[in-house]
């Protein structure tokens, strides 16, 4: 009895986390617009997977900020918009600022090696900025994984990569916005720094990095290309239909 009890558990976490990965890829690629409200059972039958599992992976979602929940309307995905762009830029700065210093300071040889190798990877992986490409996507977040692999802190390693992803959903839509930019040369410019180990330069760097984004979007709030219509009280973006 125990271990179908127990078979019926893990079964039952694997759903969750099929749904989770399933709804969060949703909602970071804009198939899911942000405002959008999230009917559970639509979701159920759409990914095939009990009303347990995907309420377990919206509580989940939601618990990271991607989804929002209220007693009256229930799940909905996280609207984006200018004041949370703002506040997630600085926890972003200040986290991956921390954790770069560490990294140039006490990384060893085999953490310069990785990053080498996922700027290697990330730069013969081709992208289109305004197309999605799953590989370059991957292969980006490992070189700013790799960036601070070598901090001592677990910690801010995790952290690191939460704001990342939470900064993913912003960064995917801003190539919609006016504007021309290399990333290439920033990742290079970035990667160079921190090799030679000139922590503030890498880190100044990085800041620009972000930055970009951040001033992408906000372009693309302020002319309205981004998800159909963009609000001008408090910049947030929703869909045109929602």
């Amino acid at each position: 009895m125990e271990n179908r009890f127990s078979g019926q558990m893990a079964a039952s976490s694997t759903f969750a986390t099929e749904a989770y990965e399933r709804l969060r890829s949703d909602i970071l690629s804009g198939a899911i617009v942000p405002g959008a409200r999230i009917h559970i059972r639509e979701q159920c039958e759409r990914l095939a997977i009990g009303l347990s599992p995907v309420r377990e992976a919206l509580n989940r979602l939601a618990a990271q900020g991607f989804v929002l929940q209220t007693d009256q309307r229930g799940f909905t995905a996280a609207p984006l918009n200018v004041a949370d762009l703002t506040d997630l830029t600085l926890a972003r700065g200040a986290v991956s600022e921390a954790a770069l210093r560490d990294a140039i300071t006490h990384g060893d040889d085999v953490w310069e090696e990785s990053l080498l190798l996922a700027h290697h990877r990330l730069s013969r992986t081709p992208r289109q900025p305004d197309e999605m490409s799953p590989e370059w996507e991957q292969r980006h977040q490992a070189f700013h994984d790799a960036l601070v692999a070598g901090c001592r802190s677990g910690r801010l390693r995790l952290y690191c990569a939460q704001l990342f992803v939470m900064a993913d959903r912003y960064r995917r839509v801003s190539r919609v916005a006016p504007g021309c930019r290399d990333v290439a040369g920033e990742h290079s410019a970035i990667l160079q720094a921190t090799l030679a180990r000139d922590a503030d330069t890498a880190v100044e760097l990085l800041h620009l990095h972000v930055g970009q984004t951040d001033m992408l979007v906000r372009e693309a709030i302020a002319t309205t290309v981004l998800l159909g219509t963009a609000e001008d009280r408090g910049g947030t973006m929703t869909h045109a239909s929602e």
